[in-house]
């Protein structure tokens, strides 16, 4: 008896599958894209998988501009956010590439596809005074609060992601010098320096409260917890949010709004973009110019509340 044929459609899914995996290598090879990166970029690719399934079509190298057209439609109605349409535009404008180099494809139905409507999106920050309440608190005698609050000081001294700060190993931190080494996204390296007082509560912490953490156990990481394993990116979330709430901040906090409070208050007090963008580690400028967005929008504000001379409303003409 003959075994039953493959399924047509199970195997043009394992093609479009093995495609994706040859696609993300190269660029994990090629690029030293961030796995998060990667991760997104399959996320958005299986997306496509699925729309090609819906439409009868499973194997990319069939998609049209019309195919394309369609799809980034229904991810655009799907996803308000531009910077995840554009991801996802990356992400297949990359794959369509890697499809023609490799000559799976004849036509890329991606050439002639323009980018999504840039919308910017102004950063939400804590202002000055909501930072000071905040870094302010005192993390009490047990060696959890004395780590959260070193914690905190640190990612406003510098404006490191939460990745960046929780993945943080000893080696990366010259407290003599006052910087640390940072290693962002596509395991980018930068110099970040670190304020006087960020120095003294980060070393406050690893002369007494680490130690107690620690016991007898060993690790590379900075910022550990009882277990002796690093403190995940969800756990310094929840440590932040009740920290925040116990300082009277009642607006939504998230790790990323410390970064974009750095950055903004740098600017603020006169640093130079290009400045900031070597310490936020940002590949483009226009990246950071977002802050700028930020900044004259704070000035119109004073303006209207502080300027003398303010537009008055004419009185009405009787007819």
């Amino acid at each position: 008896m003959n075994p039953c044929p493959a399924d047509p459609v199970d195997a043009a899914r394992s093609l479009m599958d093995r495609l994706v995996d040859r696609y993300l290598n190269s660029l994990r090879v090629e690029s030293g894209l961030a796995v998060n990166t990667l991760e997104a970029y399959r996320r958005d690719l299986r997306k496509l998988q699925a729309y090609l399934a819906a439409t009868g079509m499973h194997d990319p190298a069939g998609a049209t501009r019309q195919t394309m057209s369609g799809f980034f439609g229904q991810v655009k109605r799907s996803s308000p956010s531009p910077a995840s349409s554009a991801r996802c535009m990356a992400a297949l404008r990359g794959f369509y590439r890697f499809l023609c180099k490799e000559r799976l494809v004849r036509e890329n139905p991606m050439m002639h596809l323009g980018p999504p409507r840039p919308w910017v999106k102004l950063p939400r920050i804590l202002t000055q005074s909501e930072v000071t309440m905040l870094l302010e608190r005192a993390g009490g005698s047990r060696p959890e609060g004395q780590r959260d609050a070193a914690m905190i000081e640190l990612l406003y001294a510098t404006g490191l992601r939460v990745s960046e700060l929780v993945n943080l190993e000893l080696s990366q931190l010259n407290l003599a010098v006052g910087y640390v080494l940072a290693f962002g996204k596509g395991a980018k390296q930068r110099v970040v320096p670190i304020g006087d007082l960020a120095r003294r509560k980060v070393a406050a912490y690893l002369e007494t409260a680490r130690s107690r953490l620690m016991k007898t156990r060993q690790s590379p990481h900075v910022f550990v917890t009882r277990r002796g394993g690093k403190l995940t990116r969800q756990g310094f979330w929840k440590l932040l949010r009740v920290r925040a709430r116990k300082a009277g901040i009642s607006k939504p906090i998230t790790p990323h709004m410390l970064r974009h409070s750095f950055a903004t208050h740098l600017l603020d007090h006169g640093a130079d973009l290009r400045s900031v963008q070597a310490m936020l580690g940002h590949a483009r400028i226009s990246t950071t110019q977002i802050y700028t967005h930020v900044e004259r929008e704070r000035l119109k504000r004073l303006h209207s509340a502080l300027f003398p001379r303010k537009q008055r409303r004419l009185p009405r003409r009787e007819a």
